[in-house]
C-alpha cells in the first residue's frame, strides 16, 4: 500500500513538472512575437525587427538617412547612364526593372525606391554596404547607386533565370541538382561569414540563377554584422518558415541561422515548399519553438548521404549544427552535378511562369 501510494505521488510529481515545463515553453513562446507583427500566408512577408523599448534611440530617419545615402551614392543622373528601363517586378520596397547602361549595353537590374514609403530605411542603407563590400562569384554584384529626387536607384547584375523558388516550383530536383545548389549557396555564406556578415534570410526567393544555371545570392536588408564585441544578435529577424529555432525563441544566435535556412531549402528543393507552409506564419513560428527539427515526408526516398547533410545541417542546438566550412567538406556535396544541368530546369520553370502570366491575363 505504500509502495503504491508513493508510486502515484512520484507520477503526481512528474505530471506536475512536465505542465510547469510546457507553461513554461509556452510563456516563453508567448514572448517572441506579437501577431500583429506576422504577416498572412498570402503576404509570405518578412517579420521586421522586434518593437525597441522607447528610451533607446530610434531609427535615424529623413535628413540623416538623405545624408548617409549621399555619401554612399554617385552623384549623376542615372537615366543617362541607363536606358531602356522595362519594369519586371513590383516588391514591398519599390520596382525592379532591366536596363542596358550606355556605352557597354551590358542588361543590369535596377531597383527603384522611394524613400518616403521604406518604413526601415536603415535595412537599405545596410544592404548597399554589404553589398559594397562583398564581392564573390556566389553574391549578385553590386554595381551602383544613385539618388533622385527622393528615390534610391541601386543598380546589380541582372540574373535572367530569376529565382530558385520558380525552379522548385516547376520542376522536380534530383539529389545531385540539389546539392549543386546547395554547395553553390554554401559558397556564398562561406564568403559572407568570413566577414562577420550573418545573412538571415536565406530562402529561395533570395537564390538567382542565370540562364547557364550559375547561382548567387541577393537581398542583404536583413543582414546583421557581428564583431569581437558583438558576437551575437537576439532580434527576430527572417521569414518565418525558415527562421531557426534560436532565432523564434529569441536566444542569441550566429552565423549557424543561415546553415538552418539552408537546410530548410534543402527541404523546399525536395518538396516544392518549406516545412509548415500551410501553416499561418505565428502557428509555424510555434512548430518550429516546440518541434525542432521538421520532418520530411518521404524521407525514406532520400540517399542516406543527403540525409546525414540536412541531420547536420538541421541541428536545433546551434553548437552541433556544422558550419559553412563544415557542409562544404560533406561528401554529399561532394556529388553534385554540373551547373549546367540547371539550365534546362531554369528555362522550364521561365516558360512555366510565362504561360501562367498568359493564362491569367486571358481569364
Amino acid at each position: 500500500m505504500a509502495a503504491q501510494h508513493a508510486l502515484a505521488k512520484q507520477q503526481q510529481q512528474q505530471q506536475q513538472q512536465q505542465q510547469h515545463l510546457q507553461q513554461q515553453q509556452q510563456l516563453q513562446f508567448a514572448q517572441i512575437s506579437d501577431p500583429q507583427n506576422i504577416p498572412l500566408p498570402s503576404q509570405q512577408a518578412r517579420v521586421g525587427p522586434a518593437p525597441r523599448p522607447r528610451q533607446r534611440p530610434r531609427q535615424s530617419q529623413g535628413p540623416d538617412i538623405v545624408a548617409r545615402l549621399n555619401q554612399i551614392c554617385t552623384n549623376a543622373d542615372p537615366t543617362k547612364r541607363y536606358r531602356n528601363l522595362n519594369k519586371i517586378g513590383q516588391g514591398a520596397s519599390g520596382g525592379v526593372f532591366t536596363a542596358y547602361e550606355v556605352g557597354t549595353n551590358r542588361c543590369v537590374a535596377i531597383k527603384q525606391m522611394n524613400l518616403d514609403q521604406q518604413p526601415k530605411k536603415d535595412l537599405i542603407i545596410n544592404e548597399i554596404l554589404v553589398m559594397k563590400e562583398a564581392k564573390h562569384k556566389n553574391i549578385v554584384n553590386f554595381m551602383d547607386s544613385f539618388l533622385v529626387r527622393g528615390d534610391l536607384w541601386v543598380v546589380m547584375e541582372y540574373m535572367e533565370g530569376g529565382s530558385l523558388t520558380d525552379v522548385v516550383t516547376f520542376n522536380i530536383m534530383s539529389e545531385q541538382q540539389i546539392a549543386a545548389v546547395c554547395k553553390e549557396t554554401l559558397h556564398g555564406l562561406q564568403h559572407l561569414h568570413s566577414k562577420g556578415v550573418i545573412h538571415r534570410d536565406i530562402k529561395s526567393d533570395n537564390i538567382l540563377l542565370s540562364l547557364e544555371g550559375n547561382i548567387k545570392l541577393t537581398d542583404f536588408g536583413f543582414c546583421a554584422q557581428i564583431n569581437e564585441s558583438h558576437t551575437k544578435r537576439t532580434t527576430m529577424v527572417g521569414t518565418p518558415y525558415w527562421m531557426a529555432p534560436e532565432v523564434v525563441t529569441r536566444k542569441e544566435y550566429g552565423r549557424k541561422v543561415d546553415i538552418w535556412s539552408l537546410g530548410i531549402m534543402a527541404i523546399e528543393m525536395i518538396e516544392g515548399e518549406p516545412p509548415y507552409l500551410n501553416e499561418s506564419p505565428l502557428r509555424a513560428l510555434w512548430l518550429i519553438a516546440t518541434n525542432g527539427t521538421p520532418a520530411i515526408k518521404e524521407e525514406h526516398q532520400l540517399s542516406p548521404v543527403f540525409k546525414d547533410f540536412l541531420y547536420f545541417a538541421l541541428k536545433v542546438d546551434p553548437e552541433k549544427r556544422a558550419s559553412a566550412h563544415d557542409l562544404l567538406k560533406h561528401p554529399f556535396i561532394q556529388t553534385a552535378d554540373q551547373l549546367s544541368t540547371l539550365a534546362p530546369l531554369v528555362r522550364a520553370a521561365r516558360q512555366a511562369r510565362a504561360e501562367e502570366r498568359r493564362k491569367k491575363a486571358a481569364s
